[in-house]
Formats: C-alpha cells, structure tokens, sequence
C-alpha cells in the first residue's frame, strides 16, 4: 500500500508542527457542541441502542483493519475506538496517531476552492488556462481553454482518464477524450491540478492557505505530505471529525462563519452534473436515484450506500477512509484503516456498517 511508504520520524516531525493555540469549547443556538482544543476534553453523549450490545459493530471494525471510529451526537462523541498500531510503528493506534485520509481529502479542496472564490481570487467559471498558464495539459489550445475550475471539481474535464496511471498530471499525460462537461471519470490528475491553481491563485502555498483557512480556525491537527504525484493529508480521527462538525454547521464554528458564501456551499454538495447524480463538488452524495463508481463508466439505480441515511454526504478514500455527515441526525461518523474488502473504495463495507447502525439507531430515519 503505497500510503504506508512514510518514514516514521517524518510523520512525528510534521505532526507536531501543526499543533494549534487553545480553542475553548462552546454550545451553539441550534444545540451543536463545539469542542475546545486540545482534544483530550471532548465532551462525549450515550445514544440510546436497540435491542443488544455493540458487539457486532466492534467485531466488524475491529476484524477489518480499522485504526479509528468516531460517531459524534450534536456534535459530542457517542462512541470512539481504536485499534492496531501506528503506521510504520508497533506502536498502539491512539486518538492522537496521524492517519492518511486518501481521497477523503478531497473534500478539504473543495472547501478551499470555495473560500479562494468568495474572497475574489478566483471563480468556478474561470478557465484553468487563465490561472496555469496555456500548455499544463497536451491539448490543442481551443480545446485547453474550453476546462473551467468547476470542471476540476466535478470530475467532467473530459481528460482521458484511461491511462496507465491516472494521477500523473504533467501535461504529456494529460489528453483529450472529449469536451469538459460531456463525460463524468473519476480522475485524479485533474482534482490534483486544483493544489496549484489555488497556489497560484491565491499567492499562497496550498498547505499554507489551508492552515490559514481551515486547520488554525476549527483546532485541526495534521499536515500535507506528497506521495507519488497525490497531495495526501495525515491527521488524527478527531481532527476529521472537527472537520465533518464543522460541515455539519453548515461551514460554521462555533459563531464563526468558516464558508460565508452559502450558494457555494449548497453547491458544493448538490449533484454538479447530470452524468452522476451522486457526486458533487469532490463530495459523495447517497440518496439519489443513481451513482456512478470510480473506474467505470457504469450508471447504476439507487442510492450508493442504499443502508445509509438518504441525506447522508461523504468524504470517501481508498483503503475505506470515511467521512460521514448526517444532517437529519446531527450525526458524523469517522473510519480509518486498512482496506477491509481490497477493492479502491470498499462502498460494500460502509454499506454493512451502517445497517448495524441502522439497527443500532432506532430514532434515525434512513
């Protein structure tokens, strides 16, 4: 697994460099609770279970590489375990241990693309063309130019997602297959790009602009590291959670407005073509009449994780690095670990892992 290959003594060091001023812990007006920082004092909340223990859950997640789980109530930890060791340690895999977050880490993009726009650094009708420069792709100019930032976000730039590794993104490997906005591929090359067009943009480096942005304001802890040609952001459990609370708010901390522009927001997690309906902008959406998988050009019915809450969003990694948010429940869930089933994205498994919570829940409507 090529998110292993990390020296220990590296991920220590760039761990500890991102610790954060103290944050105190608040309640919000609609009941959400926010933790202070650090994170040894989260306040935690019992859900009221169905019928039997939470044996099966914690066999599943512990029979499956996982190394964390989190499930926040109103914004308080209702259940937390964690299993194995550290990466590239016999160490124990505690709530302070850095994991990778894959392609779950998307998602952090997405929120930066949105605050560059709001503060007037660039906008999602831009051409790439006009921020890179001409000749970051081997297309023919007229075709270049026709790739907007949205269509980074959506996955529809229309570059060939067809070869041998898809998350190259010098411009030889970058190849015309047909018009941005014609085609939906999961493709990580072009997502990748956005790092420097939110570099070049905002004149600030991409790690830089999302302590600046995010990781500082909400008590995040964790660090950037590059990884072949992927961007990959390590952190503990906790601060994915504070990261899921703080979409859960609706882009808010606390009384701080982190996403002011809510049209972005609201776009951010809606359908952003009409190719695969349950994908946004970088976000997964379940509860739509159809899904599209990365790898494939197949469009299938129903909802891609049909035993989840029909207004459920998702950040989703490979090797099953999960974020989950519930807006009906007031419910973030958080998985890490190993790949539980070896397929890219092990949907399968989260699909079984919510109808143990289905049936753990009995107040959630799904």
């Amino acid at each position: 697994m090529k998110y292993r290959i990390v020296i220990c003594s590296l991920l220590a060091l760039s761990f500890l460099s991102c610790e954060q001023d103290p944050l105190p812990a608040t309640r919000s007006s609609d009941g959400l609770y926010f933790p202070g920082q650090p994170s040894e004092n989260w306040e935690t909340t019992s859900i009221e279970l169905a019928t039997g223990s939470m044996q099966d859950l914690e066999t599943m997640l512990s029979e499956n590489g996982t190394r964390a789980f989190i499930l926040l109530k109103d914004g308080k930890i209702a259940l937390e375990f964690y299993y194995g060791t550290r990466l590239a340690s016999s160490q124990p895999f505690t709530k302070d241990a850095p994991w990778y977050w894959a392609s779950a880490g998307k998602t952090l993009t997405a929120v930066l693309v949105g605050l560059a726009q709001e503060e007037g650094h660039l906008s999602l009708e831009e051409r790439t063309t006009e921020i890179l420069g001409a000749g970051w792709s081997s297309l023919p100019y007229e075709k270049e130019y026709l790739i907007q930032v949205h269509h980074h976000l959506s996955m529809t730039t229309g570059l060939d997602d067809g070869l041998s590794n898809p998350d190259d993104y010098r411009p030889e490997s970058l190849r015309y297959l047909t018009d941005p906005g014609k085609r939906w591929a999961y493709h990580n090359a072009p997502y990748t790009l956005l790092d420097t067009v939110l570099t070049r943009a905002t004149g600030t480096s991409f790690p830089d602009y999302f302590q600046q942005k995010i990781g500082a304001k909400i008590g995040m802890t964790g660090f950037w590291q590059k990884i072949g040609f992927n961007q990959v952001f390590f952190s503990d459990a906790r601060s994915m959670a504070r990261f899921g609370l703080m979409i859960l708010a609706g882009g808010r901390w606390e009384q701080e407005e982190i996403i002011r522009d809510k049209t972005y927001f609201s776009a951010m997690l809606s359908s952003s073509q009409g190719y695969n309906r349950s994908y946004g902008y970088l976000w997964w959406l379940n509860g739509k009449e159809s899904f599209m998988l990365p790898g494939v050009q197949t469009v299938f019915p129903g909802s891609f994780i049909p035993k989840g809450p029909s207004d459920m969003v998702c950040a989703m990694g490979r090797d099953g690095q999960f974020l989950c948010l519930v807006p009906s429940e007031n419910l973030v869930l958080v998985r890490l670990g190993e790949n539980p089933d070896q397929s890219p994205v092990p949907f399968l498994f989260l699909n079984d892992l919510w109808e143990i919570l289905a049936d753990r829940l009995p107040s959630a409507s799904y």
